[in-house]
Protein backbone atom coordinates (compact mmCIF):
# COMPACT_ATOMS: atom_id res chain seq x y z
CA UNK A 1 0.00 0.00 0.00
CA UNK A 2 2.81 2.37 0.89
CA UNK A 3 4.42 1.88 -2.53
CA UNK A 4 1.13 2.81 -4.19
CA UNK A 5 0.88 6.03 -2.19
CA UNK A 6 4.48 6.96 -3.03
CA UNK A 7 3.88 6.28 -6.73
CA UNK A 8 0.70 8.39 -6.70
CA UNK A 9 2.52 11.28 -5.02
CA UNK A 10 5.41 11.09 -7.51
CA UNK A 11 2.99 11.13 -10.45
CA UNK A 12 1.42 14.31 -9.09
CA UNK A 13 4.80 15.96 -8.51
CA UNK A 14 6.20 15.10 -11.94
CA UNK A 15 3.84 16.37 -14.62
CA UNK A 16 5.60 14.49 -17.43
CA UNK A 17 4.79 11.12 -15.89
CA UNK A 18 1.02 11.50 -16.06
CA UNK A 19 -0.78 11.42 -19.38
CA UNK A 20 -0.74 14.75 -21.18
CA UNK A 21 -4.05 16.58 -21.42
CA UNK A 22 -5.61 16.39 -24.86
CA UNK A 23 -7.24 19.25 -26.73
CA UNK A 24 -10.65 17.61 -26.29
CA UNK A 25 -10.14 17.28 -22.51
CA UNK A 26 -9.02 20.90 -22.25
CA UNK A 27 -12.01 22.14 -24.23
CA UNK A 28 -14.43 19.99 -22.21
CA UNK A 29 -13.05 21.38 -18.94
CA UNK A 30 -13.25 24.97 -20.20
CA UNK A 31 -16.86 24.46 -21.31
CA UNK A 32 -17.73 23.06 -17.88
CA UNK A 33 -16.07 26.02 -16.19
CA UNK A 34 -17.92 28.50 -18.40
CA UNK A 35 -21.18 26.84 -17.38
CA UNK A 36 -20.31 27.49 -13.72
CA UNK A 37 -20.11 31.23 -14.34
CA UNK A 38 -18.49 33.25 -11.54
CA UNK A 39 -18.06 30.14 -9.37
CA UNK A 40 -15.47 28.88 -11.86
CA UNK A 41 -12.91 31.26 -10.34
CA UNK A 42 -12.84 29.06 -7.24
CA UNK A 43 -12.55 25.77 -9.10
CA UNK A 44 -9.38 23.71 -8.92
CA UNK A 45 -9.90 22.96 -12.64
CA UNK A 46 -9.47 26.68 -13.43
CA UNK A 47 -6.07 26.64 -11.74
CA UNK A 48 -5.16 23.38 -13.47
CA UNK A 49 -6.07 24.73 -16.91
CA UNK A 50 -4.21 28.01 -16.40
CA UNK A 51 -1.11 26.16 -15.22
CA UNK A 52 -1.33 23.62 -18.07
CA UNK A 53 -1.67 26.16 -20.89
CA UNK A 54 0.79 28.57 -19.25
CA UNK A 55 3.46 25.89 -19.10
CA UNK A 56 2.84 24.82 -22.67
CA UNK A 57 2.97 28.43 -23.92
CA UNK A 58 6.21 29.13 -22.02
CA UNK A 59 7.82 25.95 -23.34
CA UNK A 60 6.70 26.74 -26.89
CA UNK A 61 8.06 30.29 -26.68
CA UNK A 62 11.41 29.10 -25.29
CA UNK A 63 11.80 26.55 -28.09
CA UNK A 64 10.82 29.11 -30.73
CA UNK A 65 13.38 31.62 -29.39
CA UNK A 66 16.07 28.91 -29.14
CA UNK A 67 15.41 27.90 -32.75
CA UNK A 68 15.70 31.53 -33.83
CA UNK A 69 18.92 32.03 -31.86
CA UNK A 70 20.33 28.80 -33.27
CA UNK A 71 19.60 29.80 -36.86
CA UNK A 72 16.87 27.18 -37.27
CA UNK A 73 13.61 28.16 -38.97
CA UNK A 74 10.89 28.99 -36.43
CA UNK A 75 7.69 26.98 -36.25
CA UNK A 76 5.60 30.16 -36.13
CA UNK A 77 6.22 33.90 -36.25
CA UNK A 78 4.03 35.74 -33.75
CA UNK A 79 4.72 39.44 -33.23
CA UNK A 80 7.20 40.28 -30.48
CA UNK A 81 5.58 40.36 -27.04
CA UNK A 82 2.32 39.03 -28.45
CA UNK A 83 -0.35 38.18 -25.89
CA UNK A 84 -3.15 35.89 -26.97
CA UNK A 85 -6.42 36.23 -25.09
CA UNK A 86 -8.06 33.15 -23.64
CA UNK A 87 -11.04 33.64 -25.95
CA UNK A 88 -8.77 33.77 -29.01
CA UNK A 89 -6.95 30.61 -27.94
CA UNK A 90 -10.19 28.75 -27.23
CA UNK A 91 -11.66 29.79 -30.57
CA UNK A 92 -8.51 28.61 -32.35
CA UNK A 93 -8.49 25.26 -30.51
CA UNK A 94 -12.19 24.81 -31.31
CA UNK A 95 -11.28 25.08 -35.02
CA UNK A 96 -9.35 21.81 -34.76
CA UNK A 97 -11.69 19.17 -36.21
CA UNK A 98 -13.24 16.98 -33.49
CA UNK A 99 -11.69 13.88 -35.03
CA UNK A 100 -8.24 15.43 -34.45
CA UNK A 101 -8.82 16.79 -30.93
CA UNK A 102 -7.34 13.70 -29.30
CA UNK A 103 -3.85 15.13 -29.82
CA UNK A 104 -2.00 16.48 -26.81
CA UNK A 105 -2.74 20.05 -25.82
CA UNK A 106 0.94 20.78 -26.49
CA UNK A 107 0.61 19.63 -30.12
CA UNK A 108 -2.73 21.41 -30.50
CA UNK A 109 -1.19 24.64 -29.20
CA UNK A 110 1.73 24.32 -31.61
CA UNK A 111 -0.62 23.72 -34.54
CA UNK A 112 -2.71 26.71 -33.48
CA UNK A 113 0.36 28.97 -33.31
CA UNK A 114 1.50 27.78 -36.73
CA UNK A 115 -1.96 28.48 -38.19
CA UNK A 116 -2.41 31.90 -36.52
CA UNK A 117 1.14 33.17 -37.01
CA UNK A 118 2.65 31.63 -40.14
CA UNK A 119 6.13 32.73 -41.12
CA UNK A 120 6.69 34.51 -44.42
CA UNK A 121 8.42 32.13 -46.79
Amino acid sequence: MRRFVVAAVLCNLMPGIADAMTVSEFLAKTRALKAEGMLAMFSSDATLLKREIGGIAAEYRAKRLADKAGGRPPHSCPPDHAKMSGDTLLAALEQIPRAQQDVSLKDGFAATMHRLYPCAR
